[in-house]
């Protein structure tokens, strides 16, 4: 399973909601942010990080070692976790 994986969630979004569950559910390590909750320069930071892997800069943005999952796509991340 893999042990690199970072969230970048909205504190409201049910979609995050979900996906944060699911990697709970998985008995996943993960680090995450909020990123509404971020102020200044770590808001911006992370969101030049985000558009790294999504330029759309929509969330969930799911990273798996260097695999990025846009949006709560449940088989998608559960594959990603498993290579």
């Amino acid at each position: 399973m893999s042990d690199n994986v970072f969230l970048y969630a909205l504190s409201t979004c049910v979609h995050c909601k979900n996906a944060k569950e699911l990697l709970d559910n998985q008995g996943v390590d993960y680090d995450y942010c909020y990123v509404d909750q971020l102020t200044g320069e770590d808001r911006q930071n992370a969101i030049e990080e985000i558009k790294k892997y999504n330029p759309s800069l929509s969330f969930p943005t799911i990273i798996i070692d260097d695999k990025c999952i846009v949006g709560y796509k449940e088989q998608e991340i559960k594959q990603a976790l498993e290579q």
